[in-house]
């Protein structure tokens, strides 16, 4: 696909990146030429420096060509202009960052009216995606497919667990769940398991299982599955907004420390059910005084990755049962995995995620589509779900008769709103929808995870 981005800041380079990787013709374009210039030589793309609503820019990058225009800059009206104007000058599909909450009730408008195909509102997914985690702490990370139906769960396997040296094969006989391991993270490895993987304490797993499943799993491996009383979070950003505002109707009592005294105003406003405390997050008596030791949930949303880390191992050091940290420079990976910090978010990856799917989408032009997609440990791998058309060249095939390219797993199949968590001898079906886990990246069609000449 022939893609412009207008707008080369974190999530415009995550895109420029990961887009071009899948072998799509990306266009940046950017008021600042330095940043348009280190993007084109790093990932081997196309730029433009000018103003992205800018008739004459967009002609320059090849409106008239695109497919699809994403529009991140900083600035939400900003964006949806570029994604007007590129409708009217290249007939285009558009993508709109739009981040301000007043705007958040009228995505579902701005979409229609102005004919987007996608708005995003990365810090409101953001925050959904921490509700989820802190309503079911013993997870890592949580993703959703078949519409809610199945989840998709990774956590580590404490010291003390059951599951400590026990193979697939024995987890099932033994505790009778009907659960599927997907993934299993090992030494900084991430392989798909077989039966007779052996897991260990410490390693990493991703289980995918109906939501009905999940909770009966968790207490018989002993872990605990009731949401967090309450929740401390440092900073008082947008992401800390809709988080608040997702978590005080559900119970979670919920604590705001922001260091500005005009933010704490506002927050006071628009969050009357919540906490607002104005100081300094970083600030260990404050945290003491504010009981941090008493804390079932903290997340450290400060805009500094170097404070949110050092504020998520100080939480963890006080006992607090989930710990989430907000990173957004990825450079020292390997470095901030050896801290074991629970569970980490980037917003822009969330972003990219999003984005990624569509494009995935559109780009398959044979049928069955990538209904939802998920990155899942650190990137190294990817849950896709698909529905399966006509087009599938193995249905009514057991599945232990498939070629499957190696690193790929069938992990559910979704028939009807049933749900199966498949076996050997079941099959394929035209209808289906089927959730996909693979250490390959790329898969765009359903076609792609059989190994045929």
């Amino acid at each position: 696909m022939r893609i412009i981005i207008v707008g080369c800041g974190k999530v415009g380079e995550t895109l420029a990146a990961e887009l071009s990787q899948e072998g799509d013709d990306i266009t940046v374009i950017d008021r600042k030429e330095d940043k348009v210039e280190r993007l084109c030589n790093a990932y081997d793309i196309m730029g433009c420096t000018g103003n992205g609503a800018g008739y004459s820019t967009q002609l320059e990058a090849g409106i008239k060509e695109a497919d699809l225009l994403i529009a991140v800059t900083g600035s939400d009206e900003l964006n949806l202009l570029c994604c007007l104007l590129a409708r009217k000058a290249g007939n285009c599909q558009t993508i709109a960052r739009v981040r301000t909450p007043e705007y958040s009730s009228e995505l579902r408008y701005l979409k229609e009216e102005l004919g987007l195909a996608m708005v995003l509102n990365q810090e409101l997914a953001t925050a959904m995606e921490l509700a989820r985690v802190l309503k079911f702490p013993s997870a890592i990370d949580i993703d959703t497919f078949a519409k809610g139906r199945v989840d998709l769960l990774r956590f580590r396997i404490p010291a003390d667990s059951p599951l400590d040296q026990m193979t697939l094969n024995e987890m099932h006989s033994r505790l009778k769940s009907n659960v599927l391991v997907c993934t299993l993270e090992h030494g900084g490895e991430i392989l798909i398991p077989t039966g007779d993987s052996r897991m260990e304490a410490g390693d990493v797993i991703s289980i995918v299982a109906a939501s009905r499943e999940e909770t009966p799993f968790f207490r018989k491996i002993g872990l605990q599955t009731n949401q967090v009383k309450n929740v401390l979070i440092v900073g008082g950003g947008q992401i800390s907004y809709y988080l608040a505002r997702l978590l005080c109707p559900a119970g979670i009592r919920v604590k705001i420390i922001e260091r500005q005294m005009k933010r704490c105003e506002e927050l006071c406003e628009l969050l009357p059910k919540a906490t607002i405390i104005h100081g300094d997050g970083t600030n260990r008596q404050l945290l003491e005084e504010e009981g941090i030791e008493q804390t079932e949930g903290f997340v450290a949303l400060t805009d500094i990755d170097e404070e949110n880390v050092i504020l998520s191992l100080y939480a963890k050091k006080c006992g607090c049962r989930k710990v989430i940290t907000k990173v957004n420079r990825l450079s020292f990976d390997e470095v901030i995995d050896s801290l074991d910090l629970d569970t980490r978010v980037c917003p822009r990856d969330i972003t990219a995620e999003s984005i990624l799917q569509y494009v995935r989408s559109v780009k398959n032009s044979i049928g069955s589509n990538v209904e939802t997609l998920h990155r899942i440990s650190d990137n190294q791998a990817e849950a896709l779900e698909f529905v399966i058309r006509d087009n599938f060249r193995m249905t009514e095939v057991s599945l232990q008769d498939l070629p499957l390219k190696p690193g790929i797993l069938i992990a559910s199949i979704n028939r009807g709103g049933q749900i199966i968590l498949p076996r050997g001898k079941d099959v394929i079906r035209e209808g289906d929808t089927v959730i996909v886990i693979t250490t390959r990246k790329g898969l765009n069609d359903i076609n792609d995870i059989l190994q045929i000449k």
